[in-house]
């Protein structure tokens, strides 16, 4: 593949992993440094690493990859999307309008699912490029800069936002339905329903 190609593979990657840094950086209003590094690193390596593991994998597996990757993708983010959702109204119920969201989409658990779920349709990347007899190294690695840069760029513009409108509980109830959408927009793009 041309780097072109691999440029533009990486960006439509990387949509899902931006579309939940907004959210994320929206959520958590002020994020620090730290939040920055954890999510874009995370994000970077997960989406660098699936097609690795996806090449390897080769085509022995891969109808089985296809029939269940937008499952597990659904699940992760509903799972995620749902706890953001519910700590959002817990905070709105509460009249909590500047506490930090209860859910950190940028530690622990919260931070491994999200990778993981952003990250899984580079698995299937990754069995395409192995059946195309692609080399597999340095374009994954570019796919994981690219998506690394794209998330920073995505929490940056979730503060912008959160900023703007400074309303923490509204933010993460909001963040938490955008991750419930996305992952309902999985099931769609799959023909579930």
């Amino acid at each position: 593949m041309t780097f072109f190609a691999v440029f533009l593979l990486a960006v439509a990657l990387s949509m899902d992993a931006f579309a939940v840094a907004v959210v994320s950086g929206c959520a958590l209003q002020k994020p620090s440094p730290r939040h920055y590094v954890r999510l874009s690193a995370a994000f970077g390596f997960f989406q660098f690493a699936m097609p690795v593991i996806g090449w390897y994998l080769g085509v022995s597996v891969r109808e089985y990859m296809e029939a269940w990757d937008h499952w597990i993708a659904f699940v992760l983010l509903a799972w995620i999307g749902g706890k953001m959702t519910l700590s959002g109204l817990r905070a709105l119920r509460h009249r909590e309008s500047c506490a930090c969201p209860a859910v950190d989409p940028t530690a622990g658990s919260n931070l491994l699912v999200l990778s993981v779920a952003t990250s899984i349709d580079a698995l299937a990347v990754g069995l395409s490029l192995a059946i195309l007899g692609t080399p597999i190294w340095g374009e994954a690695a570019l796919i994981g800069i690219i998506c690394a840069c794209i998330t920073a760029g995505g929490v940056r513009i979730g503060k912008t936002l959160a900023n703007l409108c400074a309303f923490n509980g509204w933010a993460e109830l909001a963040g938490g339905l955008t991750l419930l959408a996305i992952a309902c927009n999985i099931l769609r793009e799959h023909q579930v329903f």
